[in-house]
Formats: structure tokens, sequence, C-alpha cells
């Protein structure tokens, strides 16, 4: 089984990208967000690799750039009726900190912003995710009697950043693009107002 490979990067498609491993070019499937974020071609990758086995297409490759979002992944598909190609939309549109936060406040809508992801299949995920961890972030469900607004969710630095802009009138996708460009440019440890400003660079304002 394959959980990571680190080679050239030989090609990015629309749902995919090729990585060169001593001459062998592995086909790796990828989320909008992971390809985004990929560097450009010709320049070494790190990919963190979920290897599924399909009776109908066989084994496919599915990639990540850090562990906790396979870790997500995984978990995701764990869950009746979701596939691979649905788990990648969910985590295109909430990272995982983000949608452990959607879970704790049963934020439905949030999760069937995803491609492919009807209103019955995100209150299945919903559901079924409370109390679960996703990737390396948790939350705390609900108690008894509390709303599940008021449960304390552990906030992602992409998402208040994310969060910011939007709140500066840039549309979802494109806060989304530039935070990503702007972790990338300063690492995961920058704090959340160099992270904004580098965003807000990125977009040209």
């Amino acid at each position: 089984m394959i959980g990571r490979l680190r080679g050239i990067l030989a090609e990015v498609e629309a749902d995919h990208c090729v990585v060169d491993c001593g001459g062998v070019g592995y086909v790796v499937a990828c989320g909008s967000r992971t390809l985004q974020r990929l560097p450009a071609p010709g320049d070494e990758a790190t990919l963190h690799v979920e290897h599924v086995w399909n009776a109908e297409s066989g084994p496919r490759l599915y990639g990540f750039l850090d562990r906790p979002e396979r870790r997500a992944f995984t978990t995701l598909t764990g869950i009746q009726g979701v596939g691979p190609k649905a788990a990648l939309s969910v985590l295109d549109v909430l990272p995982p900190g983000d949608l452990a936060a959607a879970v704790a406040r049963e934020d439905k809508a949030a999760v069937a912003r995803a491609n492919g992801v009807g209103p019955k299949l995100a209150l299945r995920i919903v559901t079924e995710l409370k109390g679960k961890p996703l990737g390396d972030v948790s939350f705390t469900p609900s108690a008894p009697g509390v709303h599940a607004a008021a449960a304390a969710a552990v906030p992602s630095l992409t998402g208040e950043a994310v969060s910011a802009l939007l709140g500066l009138g840039v549309a979802e996708v494109n806060a989304r693009r530039a935070v990503d460009q702007a972790l990338i440019r300063l690492g995961e440890d920058a704090d959340l107002s160099a992270v904004i400003r580098a965003a807000l660079q990125e977009l040209g304002r």
C-alpha cells in the first residue's frame, strides 16, 4: 500500500496530477484545493496518499498535501453513501477545521455546498461525524439541552482568514484560493493578520 509519494510533479490536470518517482509516473486524484496549492510542474512535490480499491475501476491513489486532510478523507469515505469523489468535494469547500466547526453547529447547508452532496447526504455526514476527529482537528459536541451552535469547535487558521475576506466582500472561491496561496508563502505557523495581508496582496488589494 502506498502512503506517500515524493518526486517530480510531471503533470497537473483538472482532477489529478502525475508524480514522477524514480522514472515511474503515478497518477494521483486530488481535490481542486490540493491541485491549486501544488508547486509548478518540474518542481519536487510530496503528497500524502490514500490507496483506494474499487471493484469496478481497480486501485486508485488520492493525494493530499497534509496528513489531516488525508485522515479527514478516510473518515468521510467511511460514511455510507460518501465515495472518494464526494469526500474530495466536501474537503474542497470545507478543510478539516472548517468541517469540524460546521458539524459542531449542525450546519448542513455548509456541507451541502460541496458538488454532488445533496441535503440528505449532508445531513448524514453531519450526523455521523459528531464526536469523531477530522484529521488532527476535533470538536466538542453539544451537551444535552445545549444548542449545537454553542458547541466549542476548534477554528482553523484558513477558516478564520477566509471569513475575514468574506467580510470584506471577497467571493468565497477567490478568498480560499488567496488564503491557500498566502499559507504556501508564509507557512502554517503564520499569524492570522499576516495571512490576511498576504491574501489581500494575492487579490491585488
